[in-house]
């Protein structure tokens, strides 16, 4: 006979309670899936847009991943991110994501490795040396920190390790690890996407042809619908989403304008890179040239929207090179790469999504940029020069032989300025209160916009590709042809325009921080002996304190018999 208030059969019961408990929370999570993360900063918390990627993938996605292998520590760290983040993606996308770790140095012989480094640097995958010192020797290691991303026929390389180089290589590996997800994410939206938004050059005013702008587009073309189209040809700009207007040299009509103001007040997306002075650097030898303004015409427009361009020079210390001829040893011309403060290195940044944790931009001519009231606008910079700069106003004289002068700091002490800036909120056109342009339609005009977007950037040069002299095609936007460096002016205009035109909101990943924990160095050296002591003995002791108690308890319990 079972007795129902006995503690055993008490026991019994909430034990069956506790199993049926268990049994219908995992039928319940069937239908409501769920996941606490409990770290501080969010770590294994991916963004809603993300998320919504991944749920409505109807193509298998495959990523290949090229973190594997012998890496020094902090590449293991990215690789045990990224890792980390797939296991995320799949736990949404299912069986429509697979994904694996590939170590690229196992090729048979050099020669096939050399061949499949340079196919993946054709797809944007570019390798990373590094030194390390192994038994006395110096080792030299290539490490592809990338991923290919398939899906079907077509095939997307993208880069994880991007970060500020200038902030110290274990902040850049951090700032790459926080990337991480928007880099992931942002290369299968590319390959997954059905509909594609319409972004425009425009022309008509000698702006950069397409050839100089090729770079650019192949870094869009596998995320918008790119077209060059002549302004001055077309009744509107209805149809395209954004535009972008580089570094155009004659002045813009009134109807011209009342176009690109139209497009903005309905909501049309704007970048606008302008030189407001001109330099011909073909005659800058010798005795040098004079830059002179640029009359656009586009002044007013700029100002009703709070933003005014001036006409002036940045001059900053940290800048790119020139080359220039020193002497000739015999018949042959002997140059050197000198210092050329009107090309500025571009590392310091705001802290918005844009340019969260970006690499340094390369800038050629670029001038400063004031902001001037306009009811319902936010302003937010963008990129800014270093502190070490000087401001010339025009006419400026530019002259090679300036580059065999010492630059002297005491010369370049008026601060950092923004030359990059985006204008959010609902503008208000230029023709409000004005008289229209001959032969506008009055019933279509517009005086008060929609929300809207535009980013300024006071240097047209800034998405100029130059071109490999062997092959005559083209190089990868932002590389320095003198120092053989590349530089992150694509990635800027790609996250500028995601930015822009991502209604889904991919780029709001690129929120996550994760914080760097690093141990006190002062303090481990000196606390080092104590902290081992402590380790080896401390175990040892509560061992010998726990058998001691034991056999102290189990003397009492037995005597008392």
């Amino acid at each position: 006979m079972v007795r129902l208030n006995s503690k055993r059969t008490e026991h019994l019961l909430w034990y069956l309670i506790g199993i049926m408990l268990i049994i219908v929370i995992n039928q319940l999570s069937y239908f409501k899936f769920f996941r606490i993360d409990l770290t501080e900063e969010k770590r294994y918390t991916i963004s809603d847009a993300t998320i919504e990627l991944l749920r409505n993938l109807e193509d298998e996605v495959f990523i290949e991943v090229y973190l594997a292998g012998d890496l020094p520590a902090g590449f293991k760290r990215l690789q045990k991110s990224v890792r980390e983040t797939l296991e995320e993606f799949k736990i949404y996308a299912g069986d429509n994501l697979n994904f694996t770790f590939t170590d690229p140095t196992v090729a048979t012989s050099e020669k096939a490795r050399n061949e499949f480094f340079m196919s993946l640097g054709q797809k944007g995958i570019q390798p990373t040396r590094l030194f390390d010192n192994q038994d006395g020797q110096k080792i030299e290691k290539i490490i592809l920190p990338g991923a290919l991303v398939s899906v079907g026929t077509r095939e997307s390389g993208t880069m994880l390790l991007k970060g500020n180089r200038s902030m110290g290589s274990e902040e850049a590996l951090n700032q790459s690890i926080e990337n991480a997800e928007y880099e992931l994410a942002n290369a299968i939206r590319r390959l997954t996407q059905r509909e594609f938004k319409k972004v425009a050059f425009l022309h008509g005013h000698r702006e950069l042809d397409s050839i100089h702008t090729s770079a650019l587009v192949m870094s869009l073309k596998d995320l918008y619908s790119v077209s060059h189209v002549n302004l001055s040809r077309r009744a509107t700009l209805s149809g395209m989403d954004a535009i972008i207007v580089a570094q155009p040299k004659e002045e813009f009509s009134e109807a011209d304008q009342y176009k690109i103001d139209q497009f903005i007040m309905k909501g049309g997306k704007a970048v606008f890179l302008l030189d407001i002075l001109h330099v011909d650097m073909d005659s800058a030898s010798g005795v040098g040239t004079v830059a002179l303004p640029i009359e656009l015409g586009l002044d007013n427009l700029f100002f009703k929207y709070g933003v005014r361009f001036n006409r002036d020079y940045i001059l900053d210390l940290n800048c790119g090179v020139y080359p220039i001829v020193v002497g000739n040893m015999g018949d042959q011309p002997q140059v050197q790469l000198m210092k050329w403060p009107y090309f500025p290195i571009l590392n310091q940044y705001s802290d918005h999504l844009i340019v969260k944790n970006s690499d340094a931009t390369y800038a050629r001519f670029t001038g400063t940029v004031d902001t001037v009231k306009a009811d319902g606008i936010r302003k937010t910079p963008l990129i800014f020069t270093s502190e070490n700069t000087r401001i010339v106003t025009a006419p400026v004289r530019v002259s090679l032989n300036d580059l065999r002068a010492d630059l002297k700091p005491e010369l370049f002490t008026q601060g950092r300025h923004a030359i990059a800036w985006l204008m959010e909120g609902k503008f208000t056109s230029v023709y409000k209160n004005r008289i229209l342009p001959e032969g506008i339609n009055q019933s279509e005009f517009v005086p008060d916009g929609v929300d809207s977007k535009i980013i300024v950037i006071s240097d047209g040069d800034f998405i100029r590709n130059d071109f490999n002299p062997e092959t005559n095609q083209p190089v990868e936007l932002g590389f320095d042809p003198f120092t053989q460096r590349t530089f992150a002016n694509g990635d800027f205009m790609v996250n500028a325009l995601t930015y822009l035109l991502d209604e889904d909101g991919i780029i709001n990943a690129r929120r996550k921080e994760i914080k760097i924990r690093p141990l006190d160095t002062v303090k481990v050296r000196e606390d080092k002996t104590y902290w081992q002591v402590f380790n080896l003995v401390t175990p040892i002791v509560l061992l010998i304190v726990f058998g001691v108690a034991k056999g102290i308890i189990r003397k009492r319990k037995y005597t008392r018999f």
